[in-house]
């Protein structure tokens, strides 16, 4: 099992050599219901072009890996920022599979959200994974995040990222490998946070997996210890609890929990979570319609000893 995850680290990182590139274009289609999906994320019809290009042939593992890149429909002030890098984990097996957008923590290493990839697709499961903005190439000499203190920033970035992740869903349903009734979400912790407004708004995702996250963020780091020095300075500046929950509303997952009740929603959360509190993981399964939710007996990092067991829970609810 730890050899993958080992080449997953290492081996990605390096050239591959000169790939023959396939370039096309897409276009994206509003869904009939395009008034309800709420306006900062919505999309008219458009066309975009793409570019993809194979790194690795895994073929003792029946699985290709594939680098797809695409403008983002936002311009921000950032040129690198503005190209989204995507890793596509392809299974070679026939027939169409489900697919799943797969987002990353908040390091962006893209190691947990490559092993998760690599992971699925051994399951006959395609994954996409996603850079969210600001993560890897797209942050380039910028010294920019995704999250910033400077919260009208942090919505913004946010934002982006969900469009992006709504062209991803246009690429993919396109695909002839991929069944277009099928596709899902998964992220992690930061990823899992950003993918419960990704899935919250974007009709064409069926499937929603989300891993030690939640919802109603500052109501749940309230009386919790990782963020009581917040709250001083937060008063200082002459801030309110109520005003900063308004501010980062725009992009708080429970904000969207209404457009979870549709999907197939799996949440996995860690009974000691000591960066995102397990309260936060519990307003949103309540949000959301008390969907499926599983718990593991551990604190935030040490939920990754827990990775088999979450991921056999996420490849098993994907195939139901």
């Amino acid at each position: 099992m730890l050899r993958w995850i080992a080449w997953i680290v290492f081996a990605l990182p390096c050239n591959a050599g000169e790939p023959n590139v396939v370039r096309g274009e897409v276009t994206f289609l509003p869904p009939a219901n395009a008034e309800s999906i709420p306006a900062p994320f919505r999309l008219d019809k458009h066309t975009f072009a793409y570019e993809l290009k194979p790194k690795f042939d895994l073929t003792s593992s029946g699985i290709e890996i594939l680098a797809l890149t695409y403008p983002s429909p936002v311009k921000s002030p950032h040129p690198a920022n503005n190209t989204v890098h995507c890793e596509y984990f392809r299974p070679k097996s026939p027939g169409k599979h489900p697919t799943m957008i797969v987002l990353d923590i908040l390091d962006g290493k893209q190691v947990v959200s490559r092993s998760q990839a690599m992971w699925l697709a051994q399951h006959d499961i395609g994954a996409l994974v996603v850079y969210m903005a600001y993560y890897g190439p797209r942050r380039a000499d910028s010294g920019e995040r995704l999250l910033t203190s400077e919260i009208p920033k942090a919505v913004a970035n946010v934002t982006q990222t969900v469009l992006d992740c709504r062209r991803a869903v246009a690429w993919l349903e396109v695909q002839p490998e991929v069944d277009a009734k099928k596709i899902g979400l998964l992220g992690t912790s930061l990823g899992s946070l950003v993918g419960g407004t990704v899935a919250g708004v974007e009709p064409k995702i069926r499937t929603a997996c989300l891993l030690l996250g939640g919802g109603g963020l500052v109501n749940a780091y309230t009386g919790s210890p990782v963020l009581d020095f917040l709250w001083p300075l937060l008063k200082l500046a002459g801030i309110s609890k109520d005003q900063l929950a308004k501010q980062i509303a725009p992009i708080d997952p429970i904000t969207y929990a209404e457009g979870l009740k549709t999907k197939r929603v799996l949440l996995i959360a860690a009974s000691r979570d000591d960066v995102v509190p397990p309260q936060a993981m519990k307003s949103l399964w309540e949000s959301a319609g008390k969907p499926k939710l599983v718990w593991v007996d551990a604190t935030h990092v040490g939920a990754a000893l827990h990775l088999f067991q979450m991921m056999r829970a996420v490849t098993d609810f994907v195939k139901e």
